[in-house]
């Protein structure tokens, strides 16, 4: 057994290279005693043409049972998707032979390749069979040996639920309460954490089941960041609200969610500020199939607006959420909210503006707009036409339509912008700020917010991918920081933020602590099983590599607040006092800006922004990818083109 335990104790890629050499074993033996039981004659070992047949269908046959997964699978706990492996390769394996044999005239009889396929399934099955059993002896207990965090209702109730499976054992319960120590819950040990990494050792316990459903984000995170060190894959219960609605089964583990990293406890929404400017209104989101726009959807959908109208540009997107929300009201939460699905462009102001005339709009999100860093640097026309002007034409249409309130969602990026894309967000709160102070029935306000945890082009579902395919975990730099929140929360947030402004305000979200970019990507190694792989660790399974700052990007985001803050009424919401423009100020800037635009004049439009109070010290040169192939095309000139006015 010590020989056994020192194979176990090897990293997962050398026992796949010894899996390896032992099949091409096992195939050898099966190749050659299949021709020797059917000819009894030793001659067939000198035969050349044979010899081909077995170089040529070795090779093969291993990548086929590498497709099949079956270099995946961890040995001592091999089930039946293994065995399908094995079978399926080894019948592909017979059959490559047989094809092989009549391509080089081997002239094999048609009984050979059954008799392969015989010895090789009862080599390579078998051998991975007795290494099972003999791992397994003295248990009667099946499945892969698995830790639970966790001896309460939950514990209990998972232990019940893992008995009736295949797939884990519950081979002891650790929990923080000295009370249960040394008791036995459910047949299964209760122990100290402290000795967590013994009983780690003593089964090569790989996974560690979380079961505390109902603790608080900060007690997960504390108990979490006892676990990292010890490089097994921790998963968690879902939440307990999903366990008692029904939604989740115990069965139903995950891996950990990051934001139970993070440690903080969202605020419960209030209600009196979540339904104000929703309950019983039209209520229209632009750029609602996007990451902030559907969860505002999901959210408003549950304050009973008596409309809803999704404006979105992607047809996919806007066919998605439409479909989900259709879905939610009918079957989920049983009411009846009329939901439009509108295509259309905040570029295209008469659509916009048909569009909240058409349905009398009484309260807008607006969504829409770029975000991700470096795709507005190196495309700087679009993301200004989308982002400044886009919020322009939509707020000045809410104006025209008489629409009650307007709620831009904007970024922690526009506070002291070193890109165009926060320069772009900044310039769009001047616009509000601007049309706010104009005499109109239409309240303005603005909320900031920095990274949602699981948006298109977050780096937590990036870096999972990454982990997944074995590494590396790529990061920008090594002292990079951002602030993060979830979706939902952001959400409810800015509904309840909309809902406290009096015209013209900025918000700010409460985003907590920063979190190094660099820690964050090895917490996420360590909790999925593996160790980092660095100078220290050179054995590790997964590296962190640096690729540098992208441009426009900083290494830290400016505290959301600025310089001057106050704090509201709510506990996770503030006011951030910004300078700001008059309408006839800012209409020059404006005009000035979209001339530029059209003659695609980026040395202008890099100046405009440089001379607007926005704040904006680039740390780069202009990056737009059409400008730096100016050379080779040509742009329109003055006499050929007709500048269209932005207020026409």
């Amino acid at each position: 057994m010590d020989f056994l335990q020192l194979i176990f104790s090897l990293k997962r890629s050398q026992k796949r290279i010894i899996s390896i050499m032992l099949d091409t074993v096992f195939l050898a033996i099966s190749f050659w005693a299949a021709l020797l039981f059917h000819s009894f004659d030793m001659s067939v070992l000198s035969l050349s043409h044979h010899w081909s047949v077995f170089l040529f269908t070795l090779p093969m046959s291993l990548y086929c049972f590498a497709k099949l997964g079956l270099y995946r699978a961890v040995l001592r706990y091999m089930g039946t998707q293994a065995m399908f492996a094995i079978v399926g390769g080894v019948a592909v394996s017979a059959f490559l032979m047989t094809f092989i044999g009549m391509a080089f005239d081997a002239e094999l009889s048609r009984v050979v390749p059954i008799i392969y396929g015989m010895f090789a399934l009862f080599f390579i099955g078998g051998s991975r069979s007795i290494v099972r059993s003999w791992v397994g002896r003295g248990t009667k207990r099946v499945g892969e040996p698995v830790i639970i965090y966790g001896a309460g209702v939950g514990g209990r109730q998972l232990v019940t639920s893992l008995t009736q499976s295949c797939e884990y054992f519950p081979f002891a319960f650790v929990d923080d309460d000295v009370s249960l120590h040394g008791s036995v819950v459910q047949g299964v040990h209760v122990h100290s954490p402290s000795i967590i990494q013994k009983l780690i050792a003593q089964k090569s316990v790989t996974k560690i089941l979380l079961a505390m459903p109902s603790a608080s984000r900060a007690r997960r995170q504390e108990i979490l960041l006892k676990l990292e060190p010890l490089a097994v894959q921790v998963l968690t219960l879902p939440a307990m609200a999903e366990l008692v609605s029904g939604e989740k089964l115990y069965t139903d583990i995950k891996e950990v969610e990051i934001d139970d990293l993070l440690g903080r406890d969202s605020v419960a929404p209030r209600n009196d500020l979540m339904s104000s400017n929703i309950k019983n209104k039209v209520v229209m989101v632009t750029g609602a199939g996007g990451s902030i726009g559907s969860e505002l959807c999901r959210q408003i959908l549950r304050q009973l607006p008596t409309k809803l109208v999704l404006f979105e540009l992607s047809e996919f997107g806007l066919y998605s959420i439409e479909r989900e929300l259709s879905c939610t009201a009918a079957e989920e939460l049983g009411i009846n909210v009329e939901i439009l699905p509108i295509m259309g462009s905040v570029q295209r102001k008469n659509r916009v503006l048909a569009v909240m005339k058409a349905f009398n709009v009484q309260t807008v999100y607006h969504a829409a707009a770029y975000k991700h860093v470096p795709l507005v640097e190196h495309n700087v026309v679009e993301g200004v036409r989308n982002n400044v002007f886009g919020t322009l034409y939509t707020a000045q249409a809410a104006v025209e339509s008489n629409v009650e309130t307007f709620v831009l969602i904007s970024t922690d990026k526009a506070v002291r912008p070193t890109n165009v894309m926060g320069t772009t967000k900044r310039m769009a709160e001047l616009s509000l700020q601007a049309l706010a102070n104009e005499n109109h029935n239409t309240r303005f306000c603005m909320v900031r917010f920095g990274n949602v945890l699981g948006s298109s082009g977050s780096v937590v579902p990036l870096f999972r991918n990454q982990i997944a395919s074995g590494g590396p975990v790529t990061v920008t730099h090594p002292e990079i920081t951002r602030y993060f929140m979830t979706i939902p929360e952001a959400s409810q947030l800015v509904i309840q933020a909309g809902a406290m402004g009096k015209g013209g305000d900025v918000f700010v979200l409460d985003m907590g602590q920063s979190v190094k970019i660099v820690d964050l990507a090895a917490k996420m190694i360590r909790l999925s099983g593996f160790t980092v792989k660095d100078e220290i660790n050179i054995d590790g399974d997964i590296a962190i590599e640096f690729s540098g700052l992208r441009p426009g990007e900083k290494l830290y985001e400016e505290l959301l607040i600025g310089d001057n803050v106050t704090g509201t009424d709510h506990e996770r919401i503030m006011t951030a006092n910004e300078a700001c423009l008059s309408w006839k100020a800012l209409e020059q800037i404006l005009e000035r800006l979209d001339t530029a635009c059209h003659y695609f004049n980026h040395e202008e439009i890099r100046s405009i922004l440089l001379d607007a109070p926005t704040g904006f010290a680039p740390t780069d040169g202009i990056c737009d990818l059409v400008w730096q192939q100016k050379s080779e095309i040509r742009l329109p000139s003055k006499s050929e083109t007709k500048i269209v006015h932005i207020n026409q």
